[in-house]
């Protein structure tokens, strides 16, 4: 097995080459240097150093046991202080545990950035820890992220109002009752009053039924998703009738982006081109009538020789231009699941490394622990993905706000 190129593989064959005469003196400096903080900690602890009079001293040194830690350096020998009372354990190290908290987030980094289980025990082995590591403390180590995930996914939206929601799913395999199936992920993205965005939720389900989303947007609304002016999605029928269902009060975007892929679908392969050509006209026009008098001449335009294709364009009109009811600065951000469907593909390149995930609980947690990282991105960019004055302007109108969800039946 071969890990993926990187600064971390790269100094993981530095380290443990025979040649390298990097491997022994870092091997040697780490566990100075881990020994100088238990030292450290331990004065602390009894109020004096090593041979120290004090009248703050609370307990006396009894010498050393040796104590194995594997480390990114390799495996180590450091000297645990024995105590004439009690006893003591440094925090650096987890108590009765072969690995060091460097090491615990090495693993989970391995996790997160798509380095499946069972290949985390080559990976240790790799960064010279000869014990290797068993499949249940991989477990035990990444179940550590649930906490991180359970916050993400169960949080308050009341914090600010979301004009903007974009929605969008992608499918995984997964291991159940001994059987291989496909499970959807599905995700949520919002846009805050202040321009910045935000995940807002996930879920894995067994399919996008009308069900399934329906209790995933109802969620949201639970959480207090509130304000929403527009929903955009691509027009899966269960998604598209949950939408009208659960946000009531907010227009729904047909991403352009998959009804150009649906409209194509049902075109000749020799006029794609043309057809494609005349449906991107569309998008240039600078405003709602423009807009709507340009796709109106497309359907004529394409009715003689791809008639198909006209009448789905036709009955396109409403959900296909709702963007035009929103600030132009904005059409291009709003009309598609583009900043969804990027995440959907950073995603997907993660989980394939897994390939086939063991439960339902594992999915929750790769993807979860990546959409944190992505969360805390999103609201600490610099740049606003639209301009908070323009936001503002929606949420200032008296426009209706999304109602609450129906309940569940």
């Amino acid at each position: 097995m071969t890990t993926p190129d990187s600064a971390l593989n790269a100094l993981s064959t530095s380290l443990t080459s025979v040649d390298s005469p990097l491997a022994a003196n870092l091997a040697g400096m780490l566990a100075d240097a881990i020994q100088g903080v238990i030292e450290a900690e331990l004065s602390n602890r009894i109020g004096a150093e090593p041979n120290e009079r004090s009248l703050s001293r609370s307990n006396l040194r009894n010498g050393h046991r040796d104590k194995l830690v594997s480390t990114p350096a390799g495996d180590i020998t450091v000297g645990i202080p024995k105590l004439r009372k009690g006893s003591f354990f440094p925090e650096l190290l987890e108590p009765r545990r072969r690995i060091d908290k460097a090491l615990w987030a090495v693993i989970m980094t391995a996790y997160i950035t798509g380095t499946s289980t069972r290949k985390v025990d080559d990976l240790v082995k790799a960064l010279g820890c000869d014990s290797g590591i068993s499949k249940s403390t991989v477990s035990r180590i990444c179940t550590q992220i649930d906490a991180d995930v359970h916050v993400l996914r169960t949080r308050r939206l009341d914090h600010q109002p979301f004009v903007y929601v974009w929605l969008d799913a992608t499918y995984v395999h997964v291991r159940e009752h001994r059987r291989v199936v496909s499970k959807a992920i599905v995700i949520a993205t919002g846009l805050r009053a202040d321009g910045h965005r935000e995940v807002l939720g996930v879920d894995v389900g067994d399919s996008e039924n009308e069900t399934f989303w329906r209790e995933f947007l109802t969620d949201l609304t639970d959480r207090g998703l509130a304000g929403v002016r527009l929903v955009i999605s691509d027009a899966h029928a269960g998604l598209v009738k949950a939408i009208r269902r659960c946000f009531q009060g907010a227009a729904w975007q047909r991403c352009r982006v998959h009804a150009m892929r649906n409209l194509l679908a049902a075109a000749n392969h020799r006029h794609r081109q043309v057809i494609a050509a005349l449906i991107r006209t569309i998008f240039v026009q600078p405003d709602a009538t423009t807009a709507t008098a340009q796709l109106r001449a497309v359907v004529e335009q394409l009715r003689p020789y791809a008639p198909t294709v006209a009448d789905r364009l036709e009955t396109m009109e409403a959900d296909l231009l709702a963007y035009t009811g929103f600030p132009p600065a904005h059409w291009s951000k709003i009309w598609s699941n583009n900043p969804i469907e990027r995440l959907n593909r950073e995603l997907k390149r993660r989980t394939d490394v897994v390939s086939i995930f063991p439960d339902r609980a594992s999915v929750i947690r790769l993807v979860g622990a990546l959409l944190v990282e992505i969360n805390d991105e999103m609201i600490a960019a610099e740049r606003r993905y639209i301009a908070a004055a323009s936001v503002a302007d929606l949420t200032d109108q008296p426009a209706e706000l999304a109602l609450p969800a129906a309940p569940r039946t």
